[in-house]
């Protein structure tokens, strides 16, 4: 097995992220009302960092692993095993809609939340097109596992039915 997995594709953002969370921002603020003093700070603020989020976003789909990794300030890095996603679903609301975007969402086996996803990218380029080349080395991954665990299994029976045919002449010997 290889140690290192080979990038297959790499994700790109569109830059639209940067102004749909500058006013998904402004929008939260205003419907809490007492925050509306704020907004001028938030988008002063958040238009300078932003830039520098978005230079960091990378996301890459590897022969074994989805990584996503994000951050200024605050630093994330996910790698999901590629046998262990189950779905990935899109979401667009109003908002995301209006700036040509959409979220894509990443569940795994093994995610205890109801209704939560394990990753959310927002804003990938080509989504549709991602979420197929994901699924389909999934599929390849997958398969190729099953295969292997057939192909241990096969040898662990061969060995099972060597060890029984070996009892079987000791029994043969000390019996007779």
């Amino acid at each position: 097995m290889n140690s290192k997995a080979t990038i297959l594709q790499k994700a790109e953002f569109n830059p639209k992220i940067k102004t749909y969370i500058l006013w998904y921002g402004a929008l939260i603020c205003t419907i809490t009302v007492i925050l509306i003093p704020l907004i001028p700070i938030w988008l002063l603020i958040a238009s300078i960092y932003l830039k520098r989020y978005f230079e960091r976003l990378e996301c890459e789909l590897t022969t074994r692993s989805l990584r996503f990794k994000k951050g200024y300030i605050f630093h994330t890095e996910r790698t999901i095993p590629l046998d262990k996603i189950q779905d990935l679903t899109f979401k667009e609301g109003p908002l995301l809609k209006y700036f040509g975007l959409s979220i894509l969402k990443i569940e795994t086996a093994g995610n205890t939340g109801q209704g939560s996803s394990d990753l959310s990218l927002i804003g990938i380029i080509d989504a549709f097109e991602f979420r197929n080349k994901v699924f389909e080395q999934r599929d390849k991954v997958t398969y190729n596992s099953g295969a292997s665990s057939t192909a241990s299994t096969d040898s662990v029976a061969e060995i099972l039915k060597e060890i029984r045919d070996s009892i079987k002449r000791i029994e043969e010997k000390y019996l007779a």
